[in-house]
């Protein structure tokens, strides 16, 4: 059992100065302010004087990082989830872009068949099928000869039981409708992307279950003011969450402002599509099938498609910020409470409060993660060599409070 104390928790719901958070194994068991709550005896307490605690960060989108690319290498998942909690991350999907069905097969294998012994990285919530059924002509770096019309006996397995939590495909294509509202029915959510839908095929999908759109702008012909199109269906309908890589690389700054302002922190998503690369020096690698050279932060084909990204979330969610000018609470909200909700796990992660998973980032003042805890257990802590400590409040050590709040969760796990 530990208990943060005097730090400030920023949460969607509230923020609390002086705050205390008090964790029984994967628990989080009592939050308020200071004096509220009683701290049993032997309790471990870190003292997170000039840090803010908040809740764990979500990806929806992720197809790999440190060299390991997912759809080419599904076994990675757990290796390359050890090492996401340097970002901030608790829960994941990992991706599977289009590829033959036998890929998808074995990644639900290796999700069913869980992590190995003292896994210690975040919570993958299932996996993100982005494919195959999806439009040819706005493929992106998906291969073209993997792409598969929609078929029913193709999804058979598919549910979240199987490892299956959101998909998705284009609504344009004959028979998508019939996969969309057979998915649904099972639990999984459906996103629209990768898609040359009209406005009315759009509210067609949406009508029929799509509750998603997939990286918004990306893969999806231009907004027109007498054909809005997938884009304006989904920036329309309150039902639709949507998902935005917001590294000012695949959508322009002025337009991640007005999403934002369009939707608010309940319908927008932030998510990174990273690749491969994420982690790594600049060079070559793998996204599904394809070569992804990477230069200077941005990840192309060899004809200048981009192809995923670099960005991580905790990034991410300073770019919001900066951009936006929304506060800390709205943005953290955006890889927080919106993506739990729109799984459907809002119950359980996405906050700090009695009964919710203890996922939570301890981060500095300027929102950079300094530890990251995944159900209790301590998953990362930043070494901050010639940090001084005239840079934050010390504690009672001399230590500054970031060095000694991070030192005391390595105590306490």
């Amino acid at each position: 059992m530990f208990c943060f104390t005097n730090t400030t928790i920023i949460t969607p719901a509230r923020t609390i100065s002086h705050g205390m958070a008090l964790v029984r194994d994967d628990k989080f068991v009592a939050v308020g302010q200071a004096g509220e709550i009683a701290i049993p005896e032997g309790t471990q307490v870190i003292n997170g004087q000039g840090l803010l605690l908040v809740p764990g960060f979500i990806d929806l989108q992720f197809n790999g990082a440190f060299g390991y690319d997912l759809t080419h290498n599904p076994e990675k998942i757990w290796e390359v989830g050890l090492q996401l909690p340097r970002y901030g991350v608790t829960s994941f999907l990992p991706t599977i872009i289009t590829a033959p069905l036998k890929t998808i097969r074995l990644a639900q294998t290796v999700w069913m068949q869980g992590p190995p012994p003292l896994y210690s990285g975040p919570t993958p919530l299932g996996l993100h099928l982005e494919g195959p059924f999806l439009n040819p002509a706005k493929r992106g770096a998906h291969n073209p000869a993997f792409l598969r019309p929609p078929d029913l006996r193709d999804v058979v397995s598919w549910s979240p039981e199987m490892g299956v939590r959101l998909v998705t495909l284009a609504p344009e294509l004959l028979g998508s409708l019939d996969i969309i509202a057979n998915l649904v029915q099972r639990g999984i959510v459906v996103s629209a992307g990768h898609s040359m839908a009209t406005f009315g095929e759009a509210r067609y999908g949406v009508t029929a279950g799509i509750r998603y759109a997939t990286h918004l702008f990306n893969a999806m012909p231009p907004l027109h003011h007498r054909k809005p199109g997938l884009l304006g269906a989904v920036l329309a309908d309150e039902r639709v969450t949507i998902g935005l890589i917001a590294d000012a690389r695949h959508v322009h700054p002025s337009l991640v402002k007005l999403v934002w302002h369009m939707t608010g922190a309940t319908r927008l998503n932030l998510v990174t599509d990273a690749m491969a690369a994420l982690g790594m020096a600049d060079g070559n690698y793998l996204l599904g099938d394809y070569r992804v050279s990477v230069e200077n932060g941005q990840a192309t084909l060899a004809d200048g498609t981009l192809a995923g990204s670099i960005l991580s979330l905790d990034q991410a969610l300073r770019n919001l910020l900066n951009l936006t000018g929304c506060s800390q609470a709205e943005a953290l909200q955006t890889i927080t409470t919106t993506p739990a909700t729109l799984l459907g796990l809002s119950d359980r992660i996405g906050l700090i409060a009695p009964g919710y998973d203890a996922d939570m980032v301890v981060l500095d003042p300027e929102f950079f993660v300094v530890a990251t805890i995944v159900k209790g257990k301590l998953a990362y802590r930043r070494n901050i060599p010639g940090w001084k400590a005239n840079q934050t409040p010390a504690d009672k050590t001399g230590r500054p409070a970031v060095e000694a709040a991070s030192a005391g969760i390595a105590q306490a796990n």
